[in-house]
């Protein structure tokens, strides 16, 4: 006997198109038995419905997904379990091509001259490939002798914010919860980041120097996979734990924090990353977190 459930749908459209939104709301809502208490979060781009189906989440999720990619209409979707509490007070988010649009290494190797090289250890390790902590290492030793002043002129000409980033940190901050970035890349970095989009906390790997260049070295313990784990379970542990948080990352090395969280966001991510998350930002901003959480437009905080 297949028993229904009922889940918060939320749908979001990366630009105002009044037919586009009508097509999304047709196909996102044709395969629910029932509907209800349905909410305009954003004005012609986001809504979410409680809806009721025999389908389990994933799977409604995927379906409503696959038909909107029959369409040619691109949209980002989440379905949740009503029974889990909406509004997360833990924000934890991986940085590289995360909250920023690169991966500082890469930019690092590039003003070392082995930028192609090191690119490629990268992806392969985003995409689980390679052990991260080996090919870390390895990539920080080809910076060996990079003057420090080259980590303030990478970040100043080199980094830039993923756009939503700001609004969703800030947004997040303003309703109570605690705002944490936790990197396999670097502390120079995370600390800027952290400072520009508006974080309180952030971890990340910390570079050796001999006060006028790199030594080629990362201090040990590196920061990965299990450690971006404990982080979320340690930020969390006086506020509700992990299914009080919401994990944002793309690489292999945030699989474990993003399954183990509340609501765990694929952000552009690899395909094991997309596959293993709750939902996923592939079409729009990352203030999708919080449609995904029923923020309204009129709660985000823009300044």
């Amino acid at each position: 006997m297949t028993t229904s459930k009922s889940y918060n749908l939320v749908a979001v459209l990366p630009a105002c198109e009044e037919r586009a939104f009508f097509e999304l709301e047709a196909v996102a809502l044709k395969r629910a038995s029932a509907v209800s208490d349905y909410r305009i979060l954003s004005e012609g781009k986001a809504f979410e419905v409680l809806i009721t189906t025999d389908m389990g989440s994933a799977n409604y999720q995927r379906a409503v997904l696959d038909d909107l990619a029959a369409l040619d209409l691109r949209a980002d979707i989440a379905v949740r379990p009503i029974s889990e509490p909406r509004r997360k007070t833990l924000l934890i988010c991986d940085m590289d091509s995360t909250l920023i649009g690169q991966e500082c290494i890469d930019e690092l190797a590039d003003f070392a001259g082995v930028g192609d090289y090191v690119a490629g250890i990268t992806e392969r390790a985003m995409r689980g490939e390679l052990d991260f902590e080996d090919a870390l290492t390895e990539r920080v030793g080809l910076l060996k002798e990079l003057p420090l002043d080259t980590l303030q002129t990478c970040f100043d000409k080199r980094i830039t914010l993923n756009p939503g980033a700001r609004i969703l940190a800030r947004t997040m901050a303003a309703h109570g919860a605690k705002t944490v970035i936790v990197s396999g890349g670097f502390t120079f970095f995370s600390q800027r980041v952290a400072k520009a989009a508006g974080f309180a906390h952030h971890q990340a790997n910390i570079l050796l120097d001999d006060g006028k260049a790199l030594t080629g070295i990362v201090q040990m313990p590196i920061l990965g996979r299990e450690a971006k784990k404990a982080a979320l379970e340690s930020h969390s542990a006086d506020i509700g734990g992990p299914m009080a948080a919401i994990a944002i990352g793309d690489g292999a090395n945030d699989l474990a924090m993003i399954t183990a969280a509340g609501l765990g966001i694929a952000y552009d991510a690899k395909p094991a990353v997309a596959a293993a998350a709750h939902c996923a930002i592939n079409h729009t901003d990352l203030t999708t977190a919080l449609y995904f959480q029923g923020f309204t437009d009129a709660e985000f905080v823009n300044d």
